[in-house]
């Protein structure tokens, strides 16, 4: 191969913006029964719609044709919104918001009825095969008001020749999630959460005896409160009660007996760790453990940004060898298979079956496409810590150039991309992102940041966003370059930072206070807080209380940290892409802080999409984005040779 020289950001790269948009396609969730495995496929090539695929004995088969769209919009961000009992599947309709029957080779008939009102969403399917029934979350919009969250059950068969009945089991929190039920149909668990706590801050696990019907007869409270984080609670097939409490300070999984519910729940660590066994709840049907046979569990935890899969037994944690540094939705046949969505640095995310009948072998259910990319053009990320403000040590993931089909001039150094991700109560990962590597190919370094209040480091990490959003996520996004540049790994004078929504607000907070970058892009974000405030939906409604503070009666910060009213501050270009369907972050948001950099003389420019919402499902949307961004960047930096 001929080696040419060019500038860096000038690369031929062999991944077009197209084939990043191709290779979106995301395994979002899995649901595993005796017969078949289901899962759901994101695909931006039929317009962002979510599919289902079924390998029944090894045939793969397409479950419901276009224009079925299988998401739930409870709590906006969805999830859970499937699930295969048998060979059935049952789901969530993402046009009318209505659950539907689909037996194999059958039609969708309704579950639930028409509703001609404000909107009725359900989510977090559990199959309750004693009452031929499922139980699951449902927000019902109001008017006037916030919508109202309850566990309610849907009977599978009509009543009387009427139609199905839906019932009530637990109401009366602001949230709900995660419920669970005993094999023995006895008892019933779930998770609640009031406001102003998010999932992650403080949840409260409830357990129920059931009546032969299915109504609860008394509930108890298990374990949680405003200040520990419970997440996927789960029965064994002994009718232990397991599930991750952040009780210790991460995220380890605990079990409960449940011989006698009149005496105090009393929990046992069942691998107490400096790891953590769970995610932020930012949707539903989430799950990082099984029990894979009788006694036997399973789980994923994470330590330093790389995910693990191990077997726990008596106390004691045996790592299963895989290649996977991601492992996501962890699902079992109940019979030594083990099924998650793993990636790895070289691979984009894949649905996996791991046999510990058979040594740990490993088969891949989905249709994996060619690589997107050959291996030698890979950019692997590199774990990196870093100094801080205030003698913190932030993490990131930084991706050098790559590409060996081109080299700079000796001496030159790559302009540098610092992304920023969502949440912020999120964390990345360094598995094979096409949208990575289209910047690495092309000559560009990125460095993917962690930022304190990330998660995957345990919760007093977690916690160094409380009240310090605007400021402990800029000071290390900002720390990242400037400490990449000081090493001599990147070009101080070359430098953008992009993120999107909640990465979008530290993308423009980091233009506005500090003067590190040359550029960046804001994906549909935060620019006025006031107004996010104000104006989002209920899941995250209260979100800012614990970021920011609680308004009006800290109005005084949300001012002084919102990239809008210091606008005036900001001295370099700007690109903002928008989807004008946005309801996280409404598209004013965007054109309130175009108008300003307008008013300032300040180059920019705004892109917006009709027909996307928070996050661009649709494959010439997520092309046209990435195309136009590497303009805009080249534009910039070149302006300044």
């Amino acid at each position: 191969m001929t080696i040419q020289i060019a500038p860096f950001g000038t690369w031929k790269s062999p991944l077009s913006a197209q084939d990043v948009a191709q290779a979106s396609i995301r395994i979002s969730a899995l649901s595993v029964t005796s017969e078949s495995v289901f899962w759901a496929e994101r695909r931006p090539q039929e317009n962002g719609r979510t599919a289902i695929v079924e390998s029944h004995h090894g045939e793969r088969i397409e479950r419901l044709d276009a224009p079925w769209n299988v998401r739930t919009r409870v709590h906006e961000y969805g999830g859970g919104a499937f699930l295969a009992e048998g060979r059935t599947l049952y789901f969530s309709s993402f046009d009318d918001g209505r659950v539907y029957a689909q037996p194999a080779g059958g039609t969708p008939i309704a579950l639930t009825p028409e509703v001609t009102g404000p909107r009725v969403g359900y989510a977090d399917f559990i199959y309750d095969g004693h009452r031929n029934r499922l139980v699951a979350i449902r927000e019902a919009h109001q008017a006037q008001s916030e919508p109202v969250a309850s566990v309610v059950s849907i009977s599978l068969e009509p009543v009387d020749g009427g139609p199905p009945q839906i019932e009530t089991l637990a109401s009366g929190a602001d949230f709900y999630s995660s419920p669970a039920l005993s094999a023995d149909g006895g008892l019933l668990a779930w998770l609640t959460w009031t406001h102003p706590n998010m999932p992650w801050d403080g949840t409260r696990l409830w357990l129920s005896d059931l009546d032969q019907a299915g109504a609860p007869k008394s509930t108890h409270l298990v374990a949680g409160s405003d200040s520990e984080s419970i997440f996927q609670p789960g029965f064994d097939g002994a009718g232990t009660l397991i599930f991750a409490t952040d009780k210790s300070d991460w995220w380890n999984l605990n079990r409960v007996s449940l011989d006698d519910l009149a005496s105090p729940f009393k929990l046992e660590p069942m691998a107490a760790m400096e790891a953590e066994f769970a995610a932020p709840q930012w949707g539903f049907g989430m799950s990082t453990w099984c029990e894979v046979g009788p006694g036997q569990i399973v789980s994923a935890y994470t330590q330093d940004g790389v995910w693990r899969l191990a077997a726990l037994t008596d106390g004691d944690i045996k790592e299963i060898q895989t290649p996977y540094s991601t492992i996501d939705a962890v699902q079992s046949d109940g019979a030594g298979k083990i099924f998650f969505i793993g990636g790895s640095p070289t691979k984009s995310a894949e649905l996996v079956c791991l046999d510990l009948n058979d040594q740990g072998a490993i088969d891949v259910l989905n249709d994996v496409k060619d690589a997107p990319l050959p291996t030698a053009y890979v950019s692997v990320g590199e774990a990196i810590s870093y100094p801080s403000a205030d003698g913190r040590v932030a993490h990131a993931f930084f991706y050098p150039p790559c590409n060996p089909g081109f080299r700079a001039d000796e001496g030159q150094l790559p302009p540098l991309v610092v992304k920023s991700h969502g949440g912020p109560t999120s964390s990345t990962d360094n598995a094979l992102d096409p949208g990575i590597q289209f910047w690495t190919t092309r000559g560009f370094a990125v460095v993917d940041v962690n930022y304190g209040g990330s998660t995957g480091y345990g919760r007093e990490y977690r916690e160094t966003l409380k009240g310090q959003w605007g400021i402990v996520d800029v000071e290390d996004c900002s720390a990242a370059a400037t400490y990449l540049s000081d090493n001599e790994r990147v070009d101080s004078k070359r430098m953008a930072i992009r993120g999107g929504s909640a990465g979008g607000y530290t993308t423009l907070a980091c233009l506005a206070f500090t003067d590190v970058f040359q550029t960046g892009a804001s994906h549909f974000g935060v620019a006025d807080l006031e107004a996010l405030a104000q104006d989002t939906h209920k899941f995250e409604s209260r979100y800012l209380d614990g970021l920011v503070g609680p308004y009006p009666e800290r109005k005084d910060l949300y001012k002084s940290r919102a990239p809008l009213h210091a606008a005036h501050q900001i001295s370099c270009p700007v690109i903002f892409f928008q989807g004008l369907d946005d309801k996280v972050v409404p598209p004013n948001q965007a054109e309130l802080m175009v108008a300003a950099l307008n008013e300032n003389g300040i180059p920019n420019q705004h892109v917006t999409f009709e027909g996307e919402g928070h996050g661009f499902r649709k494959a010439e949307n997520i092309a046209s984005t990435l195309n136009t961004e590497l303009a805009f960047y080249l534009d910039v930096f070149n302006s300044g040779d």
